[in-house]
């Protein structure tokens, strides 16, 4: 038995959930879902195309699916561009990123350093499995 599914029927032994909700949702779980690698499966051989993140969740009792696939060239033509951008405009969104949070230096963003990161990215697997949902991001 998978975890999703024990989950929804830990939900409805605990009368969280009704026997028709935990119905849905098992069968929302069973549907067929395009098959994504996880970090147990060997992704074929060569470089990653893209960068996957997919969702699960519940939303108001409703199963929720967000399947994003970003072209790992978007990435690689997003820091050629950087190196258009004149430095006092770097030097303002630095300022802008840092006081949102995200201490990060355009400035160190190199296209020479690009394909290290991106080679690095290939063996990214992360999951993240709660109650209601969980979480993917992967290289294909």
């Amino acid at each position: 038995m998978n975890e999703q599914r024990k989950d929804v029927l830990d939900m409805l032994a605990e009368g969280k959930i009704t026997a028709a909700e935990a119905e849905r949702l098992i069968a929302a779980l069973e549907r067929d879902q395009p098959a994504a690698p996880s970090s147990l499966e060997a992704r074929p051989k060569g470089r990653a195309k893209y960068l996957r993140v997919v969702v699960d969740t519940l939303e108001d009792g409703e199963p929720t699916r967000v399947n994003v696939r970003v072209p790992l060239q978007l990435l690689r033509a997003g820091v050629k561009l950087a190196a258009l951008i004149p430095p006092r405009a770097l030097d303002k969104v630095n300022a802008e990123l840092n006081e949102s949070g995200l201490p990060f230096d355009l400035t160190q963003l190199k296209p020479e350093q690009l394909e290290e990161f991106v080679d690095q990215l290939d063996e990214l697997t992360v999951e993240v499995d709660q109650a209601d949902g969980t979480v993917r991001v992967f290289c294909e």
